[in-house]
């Protein structure tokens, strides 16, 4: 972790290491599990591989405890449950303000098609050849702080078109669709998400991976139904969302462009069907053992512990005592203590997601020091 991030994180946080003996659940936990999902972010990090959304860089300790790792492939649940107890300490993250809070997320699949026609007509857009990525922490001249991106010109650089203006044509010919939906409030819920499985009509199934964004400000417009009176924050869920921008087509459109943000996709043929969608670490996802951090605070690969609750309806729900690993990020995912669990693919993924809005106690696992 840089100084700078460092200085960050203990300026919202107090860090506290505890025993591992008071992580309630810790012996309970399927630690062979995490430690697959662990060694995932181990073999990206051995390889030095490319992380899609740049987070904090691994320390030099985290390096060495994932080539200790990758020597043991494939441990039992004890075994693995000794790896990390040994070479990682307990670091209770309390933000000053606030308490620990947990969202979910998941992949998406909807019916789509490759050609638009008078059904398939909402495009989810190929990366435009003119946007620049601003790395984390940076900026480029001509660019307020906080854009994290740019649109290349010959006169240097300007902000990118927010989703109005991209919507409206901003683009001309750098708008390339990749795939077609039915529904707008369809493709805001992939943009939210940042993957998708497609089911064409031919029975095939198309996966979209997340290619970049324009850099704007996310907006969450379920805060925003909620402000508004049209649902009850104690009723929202994800299906209640996506009804009410269904049947509300012209509120919907003006309500889904004060979401700033525009993401863009491209196909992700390399992954196998049992492969999860691509998380910002560059690598496939884990259901139920990734997790999406700040990635201004934390580096991907980090095991964390969560103690909370996981929904199974509105109204109940099952203790959630688990080791994760930071593999992802979200411009929603903002704070020390800021957590977006993911809960794999499909309806059932996404009708658990929906109901995932939750305090939780964040325990990061820090690398102990080598000697």
């Amino acid at each position: 972790m840089s100084a700078a991030a460092g200085s960050a994180l203990e300026a919202q946080a107090r860090l506290e290491p505890v025993p591992f003996a008071a992580l309630a659940g810790w012996a309970k936990d399927d630690h062979a599990a995490a430690y697959h999902a662990f060694l995932r972010s181990c073999r990206a990090l051995d390889a030095s591989a490319s992380a899609l959304r740049p987070a904090q860089a691994p320390q030099a300790d985290l390096l060495a405890i994932c080539r200790e790792a990758l020597k043991t492939p494939d441990p039992g649940k004890t075994e693995a449950r000794l790896f990390f107890e040994t070479h990682f300490e307990p670091v209770a993250v309390t933000p000053h303000a606030g308490s620990g809070f947990l969202t979910g997320y998941y992949e998406p699949e909807f019916q789509g098609s490759r050609t638009p026609d008078a059904t398939y007509r909402v495009p989810l857009l190929d990366r435009p050849e003119d946007l620049v990525t601003v790395a984390q922490g940076e900026t480029l001249p001509g660019l307020e702080p906080g854009l994290q991106a740019a649109r290349r010109t010959g006169r240097g650089y300007e902000p990118y078109p927010d989703r109005a203006a991209i919507e409206e044509g901003a683009l001309g010919p750098r708008a390339r669709p990749i795939v077609f939906l039915s529904e707008p409030g369809e493709a805001f819920i992939i943009h939210v998400q940042g993957s998708a499985r497609i089911r064409l009509g031919d029975g095939s199934v198309m996966r979209v991976a997340y290619a970049g964004r324009n850099g704007r400000p996310y907006t969450s417009i379920g805060r925003l139904l909620v402000q508004q009176g049209e649902i009850d924050l104690e009723t929202m869920t994800l299906a209640k969302l996506m009804g009410w921008l269904k049947d509300h087509p012209e509120p919907a459109k003006a309500l889904m462009r004060r979401n700033e943000s525009y993401i863009f996709f491209r196909e992700a043929s390399e992954l196998a069907p049992e492969d999860g969608p691509i998380g910002g670490a560059g690598i496939p996802l884990v259901p139920g053992r990734s997790l999406a951090v700040d990635r201004s605070l934390w580096a991907y690969g980090l095991p964390i512990w969560l103690d909370g609750q996981l929904p199974l309806t509105l109204d109940t729900a099952e203790p959630l005592q688990r080791l994760m690993i930071a593999q992802d990020t979200g411009s929603a995912i903002v704070g020390p203590a800021r957590g977006d669990f993911f809960f794999g693919s499909g309806e059932e993924a996404g009708r658990r997601a929906g109901l995932l809005r939750h305090p939780v106690r964040f325990v990061v696992l820090r690398p102990k020091p080598r000697s």
